[in-house]
Formats: C-alpha cells, structure tokens, sequence
C-alpha cells in the first residue's frame, strides 16, 4: 500500500490488490488508450484527465468505467482490466475509487460529452502534468505514476 497526499493535501491510500478498501466504491477513474495513444477528456473545469465519475445506483463499478469512457470520449472499450484502489480521506468526505486500464477500439462521435468537450488523443504523457495548469488536479498526485507502472507490466506481458 502506498500513502500520499493529493494535490489538495487530503490524505490518500493507494493500494493495488482488489478491493482493499469496498467490494463496492462509489467512483471510477480509467486510464485509457486508443490505437497506441493516451485517450483523455477535457474536463469544462478541471482541465485535460482520462474520463471517470461516479458509480450510478444499481451499477457495477466496471459497467461504470465503460459508460463514463463512453459518455467522455465516445470511447468503446474492447478491453478493461482493474489496477486498484484508492481511498481519500478528504474534507468533503471519504471517497473510494477504482483504477482501470482500458483499450477502446473505436471512438464513436457524440451528440454530447456531458461535463467534457470530448476525446483528447496524446502520443505521450508529460513529464510534468503536475506543473501544467492544462491538467486536471486528478492527474497530479502520485495515482497516475504508480498505476502506469503497472500498466507497463501489463503491456509488457501482452506482447508476449
């Protein structure tokens, strides 16, 4: 388990076993790609993030991942594999979330993108997301770099 702070000073609990924290967390967040590219949305606020949110009453946390990547990006997932958990102890409340790495195979245009201006395609993913105020705060804690080690395993054993 990993300890840190978030960009707004709450403190966090990042773990990568499944479902440390609830059986059923309330939020989602899906890091995703689409043909070799970082598949992200423009959040109207927060700026650049990969899509994610809440868990809908009667919901599964992975159906989800899948509806939020499509309702932000247009996003069909053709594969989703839990990463892990976190759980922010923050001062609006405690909030859980899964971790998803998610292949979409194709994007599909959308009359709307909800609170996002839609997909966002990046070969790379900058060094310093924590410095640029085009990023969403979501990006610039310690659950992005450490959730992409484990997705650099999981690259690494599909080519095999």
């Amino acid at each position: 388990m990993i300890t840190f702070k978030d960009y707004y000073q709450n403190s966090v609990k990042l773990s990568f076993t499944k479902n440390p924290f609830s059986k059923q967390p309330k939020h989602v967040w899906v890091i995703t790609k689409y043909q070799h590219q970082w598949l992200l949305t423009k959040h109207k606020d927060r700026g650049l993030e990969f899509p994610g949110g809440k868990v809908e009453e009667g919901e599964r946390a992975d159906e989800a991942a899948k509806r939020e990547v499509l309702e932000e990006t247009g996003g069909m997932i053709s594969r989703l594999e839990y990463i892990g958990q976190y759980f922010v102890d923050g001062k609006g409340g405690e909030v859980i979330k899964n971790v998803y790495y998610a292949e979409v195979d194709q994007l599909i245009k959308q009359n709307t993108y909800f609170e996002t201006d839609g997909p966002v395609l990046l070969d790379a993913l900058p060094g310093d997301i924590h410095k640029s105020p085009l990023f969403s705060f979501m990006m610039k804690d310690a659950v992005l770099p450490q959730s992409l080690k484990v997705i650099k395993k999981i690259e690494a054993n599909s080519l095999r």
